[in-house]
């Protein structure tokens, strides 16, 4: 029986089938639509380093075969084969994304799927609505993607741009529109057909019997005489290529005669050699180019720039009717939401998300911690008890909590500190409660007591947790992670966290000859790490 994913699920491939030779059939459709359902074959950066692994209507497989384009076939739009053993090391995730060739909206498809097929039973299913989506272009599907070994995940991630977008995202490049109809004649671009493969009987490896003889795939061969004003399909260029690359413009063209800028820059210069909105001997302002979807904003970005504003052109002045559309989207790009596929995702280095729709699981977070929140989530009082009240005010290591439950996204933060998100698979890590922003509620977290001599009190305190989940560390600063030696030591107070092996002593520099004079370095207790290979220790820039 297959097993129905959500948004976000994700599974081990093991889990779900024992094969590795898959069938993943994509159904997709809207009224008046035309789709474009292609498989990236990304890097362990997320990125299309080797255009050989984007397989699409003009590239129906990879060198080795390991990914291949079938057709349309056994209701689904498009269908693949996946033999993930075959897959090579230097390709870490499999993206399967479907985009609208042509002008639509994701909001207008109706109900869709992707299946994973395994020796002719499917294994699960994850179906979409156009209910889930607005004015997306795009939408990445799932994903294979290794982990210590392939893992399956269902995305749902709407994207705004088509396909050429989609390209770029992930690190590729587009050919200008204008190269394939100059070069057809010649002949020499790859064929646009459908794969041999679309009208054969199922494959031996297990794909769903077809219940017909397979049409064409939904965006179709050409016909064979096209009318010339009909827009050509993207050709895929290797980033080598010196071809200028561009996106489809997202407004009308300017009433000037030179042609609109590229996507997220700003426009040409006049013929004059002034940049529109500069007084005369001003030196324009570098122009920081756009970052792709869901990265984060540039540290060299012009201070004072308003939204909407084009680099290098005073506020206020509008060139033409249309311009301002193009330099809020620019603007805006670096800040949008970024893409998930995981429970916990950083979306810059002080803001984190947690899906509570996955894992099923309660997460606690430090009370007033939450800037967002989307969909139906409850925010409760976590008590720590009489007994953990006691210990907390005793040790310094109290956590004012707040239980959040429910099925939505909630967005962390909190003073603008640094998020660094720690996962636990059975291991542990102490950190000092004050370090500690939000965790999984399926973590065990306890006090834990640092003997020594040397200091008031005699001791020192930290929170251990331990279990699989994961915890949310906030540090001021980039921290720095150190191996520990018989020789590391830290201060107290610059110390974040450290591995739950390592031994921690210490260590004091008080001496009665030195007490003798007036003063000291203000380094007088430090902590000392001892352990074996493999334990480290979190360190930030900062001392409380």
């Amino acid at each position: 029986m297959a097993r129905e994913f959500q948004r976000g699920h994700k599974a081990k491939v093991s889990d779900l089938t024992a094969g590795t030779d898959l069938y993943v059939g994509v159904q997709i459709a809207g009224p008046g639509l035309t789709f474009d359902i292609s498989c990236f074959g990304l890097d362990a950066n997320e990125q299309l380093s080797d255009d050989r692994y984007f397989v699409f209507f003009n590239q129906p497989k990879s060198p080795e075969e390991s990914i291949q384009l079938l057709g349309a076939q056994a209701g689904d739009t498009e269908s693949f084969r996946v033999t993930l053993d075959r897959v090579p090391a230097s390709i870490h995730k499999l993206s399967f994304t479907a985009t609208i060739d042509g002008a639509g909206q994701m909001s207008q498809i109706g109900p869709g799927h992707i299946r994973i097929v395994a020796g002719g039973e499917e294994v699960v299913r994850y179906a979409f609505t156009g209910a889930e989506f607005t004015t997306e272009r795009a939408v990445m599907l799932g994903d294979f993607y290794l982990k210590d070994v392939w893992r399956f995940a269902a995305v749902g991630q709407g994207f705004d741009g088509g396909l050429d977008a989609l390209l770029k995202n992930f690190g590729g490049e587009v050919a200008e529109e204008e190269q394939p109809q100059q070069q057809a004649p010649a002949a020499g671009a790859p064929g646009f057909a459908p794969p041999p493969q679309a009208a054969a009987p199922a494959p031996s490896f297990g794909a769903p019997a077809p219940q017909a003889p397979a049409p064409a795939p939904s965006f179709g061969a050409p016909a064979p005489a096209p009318a010339p004003a009909a827009p050509q399909p993207p050709q895929y260029q290797q980033p080598a290529a010196p071809a200028p690359v561009h996106a489809a413009p997202t407004m009308a063209a300017p009433l000037a005669p030179p042609a609109p800028a590229p996507y997220g820059q700003p426009p040409q210069q006049p013929s004059y050699g002034q940049v529109p909105g500069q007084y005369p001997g001003q030196v324009p302002p570098p122009a920081p180019a756009p970052g792709g979807y869901g990265q984060q904003p540039s540290y060299g970005q012009v201070p004072g720039q308003m939204p909407g504003q084009v680099p290098g052109q005073q506020p206020g002045y509008a060139p033409q009717a249309a311009a301002p559309a193009a330099g809020l989207a620019a603007a805006l790009q670096p800040y949008k939401e970024a893409p998930t596929g995981s429970r916990w995702t950083p979306q810059n280095q002080q803001l984190m998300r947690v899906d509570l729709s996955m894992g099923g699981q309660a997460v606690l977070a430090r009370q007033g911690s939450m800037v967002l929140y989307q969909g139906k989530v409850d925010f409760s009082y976590k008590g720590a008890g009489f007994a953990g009240r006691i210990v907390g005010n005793a040790t310094g290591q109290e956590m004012q909590l707040m239980r959040c439950t429910g099925r939505g996204q909630v967005f962390l933060a909190e003073n603008g500190a640094h998020l660094h998100a720690i996962e636990l698979q059975g291991d542990a890590i102490c950190v000092s409660a004050e370090n500690v922003l939000a965790f999984d509620e399926s973590l065990q977290h306890e006090v834990r007591r640092i003997e020594g001599h040397g200091i008031p009190g005699g001791a020192l305190f930290t929170m251990q947790f331990q279990g699989t989940g994961t915890v949310i560390v906030k540090t001021h600063g980039v921290p720095v992670v150190l191996p520990v030696t018989p020789t590391t030591f830290a201060d107290s107070n610059a110390i974040v966290a450290w591995s739950a092996a390592s031994q921690v002593i210490l260590s004091s520099q008080v001496r009665l000859r030195r007490n003798a004079y007036p003063g000291h370095s203000g380094e007088t207790v430090n902590l000392q790490f001892r352990g074996a290979p493999g334990n480290f220790i979190v360190v930030q820039p900062y001392e409380v």
